[in-house]
């Protein structure tokens, strides 16, 4: 079996819930089993049905109060409990801040091999051989993995989210589900905008806007755009926005189908968490810049100057 963990915001899926169901069934066919997803928390039956749609042949799910916050080692201890009733040979996550927080448990649990980071299905089943980027995306390493078990993280936005409808059925399953140590006094949730880890686009801007005076740019392109907007580690520690827009190896990693780094120089640490955007627009006044290295399209310049102009191009395009 594949199981496969399917986050929910607030009771709904998001694309990265049905591009992880596509993976995981698409994986499953390949190594002649079923795929299982597993969704934890309040989610109504016509929610947990359109997983159905993306190859889910059935659906388990654990509702219960003391799974309304996310506490990592109480959702830990109930997917291996579930891992275990299925007999699941093959634990598929999100290679986000939840998912890279639990899968290593569960691979310490089942003493399965972890390959985090993956945007491919297997070159080999038997033996298991899948493919991974590494040096922050400069090369590919082929894994093998020797292990009867196996956990990956998938990358947002690797394999895409792929329609294949089967019938699916439903079971409500009771797990023994210890006390949360974690407790949430007060949320405050960003309304209004195009969720980072979900956007399509993604115009980010660094230490090369000067300011954060200099951010309405940003936002006017990224609102004509219907993007979400991302800044660079040295724009955060400055203050100028908020942490949750910060991208790279110590912040948000993403993969778009479309990015804009402006005013980025493109250090390391940076292109660690956007190289896999399927296309990368640089512009920065600075030929010499590592981003150009990285860029699909780039454009030596002032990016004060230039990006009123290139709003003005795409609005004229959007008509």
């Amino acid at each position: 079996m594949v199981l496969i963990y399917t986050q929910n915001w607030e009771g709904k899926f998001k694309k990265l819930s049905y591009e992880l169901v596509s993976y995981g069934s698409a994986l499953a066919k390949q190594m002649n089993t079923d795929a299982v997803a597993l969704s934890i928390g309040n989610v109504s039956d016509d929610e947990l049905k359109t997983l159905g749609q993306y190859g889910a042949s059935k659906v388990v799910s654990v509702s219960d109060s003391k799974l309304n916050v996310l506490d990592n080692k109480v959702f830990s201890k109930v997917i291996s409990q579930v891992a275990e009733k299925i007999g699941a040979s093959v634990c598929i996550f999100a290679h986000n801040n939840e998912g890279k927080a639990i899968a290593p448990r569960i691979a310490a649990k089942f003493k399965a091999a972890l390959v985090a980071g993956v945007a491919e299905l297997p070159k080999s089943v038997e033996p298991f051989v899948i493919s991974k980027k590494v040096f922050t995306g400069k090369a590919y390493a082929d894994v093998k993995v020797n292990s009867a078990a196996k956990v990956l993280t998938l990358f947002q936005n690797s394999f895409g989210v792929h329609e294949n409808t089967v019938n699916t059925t439903i079971e409500q399953v009771s797990v023994d589900i210890p006390k949360p140590t974690v407790t949430v006094i007060d949320q405050n949730k960003v309304t209004g905008k195009v969720l980072l880890t979900d956007a399509e686009i993604v115009v980010s801007g660094g230490r090369g806007m000067k300011s954060g005076d200099n951010w309405a740019c940003i936002e006017e392109l990224a609102d004509v755009l219907g993007a979400g907007t991302a800044c660079s580690r040295p724009v955060s520690d400055e203050g100028w926005r908020p942490h949750g827009e910060h991208v790279g190896q110590t912040g948000k990693i993403i993969a778009p189908n479309l990015y804009f780094a402006l005013g980025i120089s493109g250090a390391i640490q940076h292109l660690g968490g956007v190289s896999n955007s399927k296309c990368i627009v640089a512009i920065n006044s600075d030929k010499e810049a590592p981003i150009f290295e990285a860029a699909d399209y780039g454009i030596i310049g002032d990016v004060h100057k230039i990006l009123p102009e290139l709003i003005a191009e795409v609005k004229k395009l959007k008509g």
